[in-house]
């Protein structure tokens, strides 16, 4: 007995690290404030989409761009068609798209198929001052290009960080808690790790680069999470990531449980991976330069997702009430302080909708629809091929 009392008192002790990362991040999140340059410059933006497969919906992302509020002559939209075998790149240029072509069987993925557009088009935007990179299903707001320009007008700031958001909580519990979940980890945690350490983490959907940046870098990160992958690389060379609130995409989330689980086991398969490979270098580099940076880094690659963080705190609750009491006890209530004060204040920092504050209550069914998807990614072969997600849509125009 003594020895499983020892067992989850280091599992409360674990388990209070990420819990006191969490607190002092969304405190810090109520604090943060984006950076305003006195004027906006009105750069030359050249908007990037890597698309595969996307005739349905690629045109519709083009329009959207075209309606930005933002000086016609002052940007222009790029889309690589990538190993496409439908009309995506008619789709895309009727919409006013310049189309690039791309067709390589071995060397497939988002990451590629940047890292060619950036490195073999470079003559194509070199008269743009800056690029962002956004997903072929996404809708900007109206307002998106002007702040992208605002931001980066500002000398300090050479990569700046968009929210992503939802466009379609109200569909089903599953786009409501995914709305619930990017408001957390697209606003609070962003947010959060701009005040605590100058700089985010990419998260791959509304990333804008100076130009020069990506003449330098290309995309030399091809995993599955090549965002997160690029913004360590750009962190050990000293480039920080901003981040601007106000500069907002919106993404379709699917309610399909096949789709989601086809979705969730590829990015968080390739994020528990990038946790293996780049904790160690990330920690070294903390003990050697003494940058918070990189410590901080090093929590927010390491903390796990929302719904495993909560069964362990579930788990370890059920054992302090078991084997603890006390002091112990009252650190595993504390868990789920902390656990309800994050996410409610993700809700509140981005003013969800009544879909996503009514949906909260299916946060169980959510975690428990989870469980299998972790116990597979255990035992599963890691891909790294990119896999298109059906767009909800799509089914409705298949139906």
């Amino acid at each position: 007995m003594i020895l499983f009392e020892i067992i989850a008192e280091i599992l409360l002790v674990i388990l209070a690290l990420p819990a006191g990362y969490l607190l002092l991040c969304t405190i810090a999140a109520y604090l943060f404030r984006k950076k305003v340059p006195a004027e906006n410059r009105f750069l030359n933006i050249g908007i990037v989409i890597p698309a595969h497969n996307e005739e349905e919906g690629i045109a519709r992302t083009v329009r959207g761009l075209f309606s930005c509020n933002y000086p016609a002559d002052r940007f222009t939209v790029y889309v690589i068609a990538d190993n496409c075998t439908d009309r995506t790149a008619e789709s895309a240029r009727h919409a006013g798209a310049v189309v690039f072509e791309r067709f390589d069987s071995i060397n497939r993925g988002k990451g590629q198929a940047l890292d060619w557009f950036l490195k073999t088009c470079s003559d194509i935007y070199v008269q743009t001052d800056a690029i962002t990179i956004i997903d072929a299903d996404v809708m900007p707001d109206k307002g998106y290009l002007r702040e992208i320009s605002l931001s980066l007008s500002q000398p300090d700031i050479q990569v700046v960080q968009a929210f992503n958001s939802v466009s379609n909580p109200e569909a089903g519990w599953r786009p409501a808690l995914s709305d619930a979940a990017f408001n957390i980890i697209c606003h609070l945690r962003v947010a959060g790790s701009v005040k605590l350490a100058g700089t985010a983490v990419l998260k791959g959907n509304g990333m804008a680069f100076r130009t020069a940046i990506l003449k330098q870098y290309g995309w030399p990160c091809h995993s599955i999470v090549e965002d997160m992958e690029f913004t360590l690389r750009l962190l050990v060379d000293g480039i920080t990531v901003q981040y601007n609130p106000d500069a907002v995409i919106r993404s379709e989330m699917v309610t399909s449980g096949k789709s989601a689980s086809s979705q969730r086991s590829r990015w968080e398969g390739g994020r528990f991976m990038l946790v293996r490979n780049m904790s160690g270098p990330l920690l070294k580099r903390f003990a050697t330069t003494g940058r918070i940076q990189y410590l901080y880094a090093f929590a927010e690659l390491a903390t796990p997702p929302l719904s495993l963080l909560v069964m362990l705190f579930a788990v370890a609750t059920a054992a302090s009430f078991l084997l603890l009491d006390g002091a112990w006890l009252a650190l595993a209530v504390s868990f789920w302080a902390i656990l309800v004060f994050y996410v409610v204040s993700g809700q509140i920092q981005r003013r969800a909708s009544r879909s996503t504050w009514m949906y909260l209550a299916a946060a169980p069914l959510y975690v428990l629809w989870k469980i299998p998807l972790y116990a597979g990614m255990l035992v599963k072969k890691k891909s790294i091929a990119w896999v298109r997600t059906a767009r909800e849509s799509e089914k409705v125009e298949k139906k």
